[in-house]
């Protein structure tokens, strides 16, 4: 449903960090309501309510791939967490993921960009 409403408002969206950092067995949390990161909305579908978040451009890259969920649940985790996170994630990406993330580094908040290369030194080189 939420993705036939991206592709009808050519709009992009995204789950949030807390649903990325769930699927990427980042945490055992599991988000109680959904949340989707694009332009600011609300969406009643029947008795659910889909909230859309308005969020920075480096949040929504790469939009619907495993390194942009990585992103996510990062900045949900925060910069505290991440070096943590980042060596869970070195265990459990593909070399094709973690290429991808240690490629989106400029775009990310300088905490992250750091972070990721602190991890993954052998693929920032």
């Amino acid at each position: 449903m939420v993705a036939n409403i991206a592709t009808s408002h050519a709009e992009t969206v995204v789950s949030h960090g807390a649903a990325a950092a769930n699927a990427l067995g980042l945490t055992t949390q599991v988000p109680t309501k959904l949340v989707y990161l694009t332009s600011d909305r609300r969406l009643n579908l029947g008795a659910q309510v889909v909230e859309m978040k308005h969020a920075p451009q480096w949040m929504l890259l790469p939009s619907h791939r495993a390194a942009g969920e990585a992103v996510r649940a990062l900045e949900w985790i925060g910069q505290r967490g991440a070096p943590e996170a980042l060596k869970t994630l070195k265990r459990t990406l593909p070399p094709s993921t973690v290429a991808e993330l240690v490629a989106v580094r400029p775009a990310l908040p300088s905490w992250m960009s750091e972070s990721i290369s602190q991890v993954f030194k052998a693929h920032a080189g």
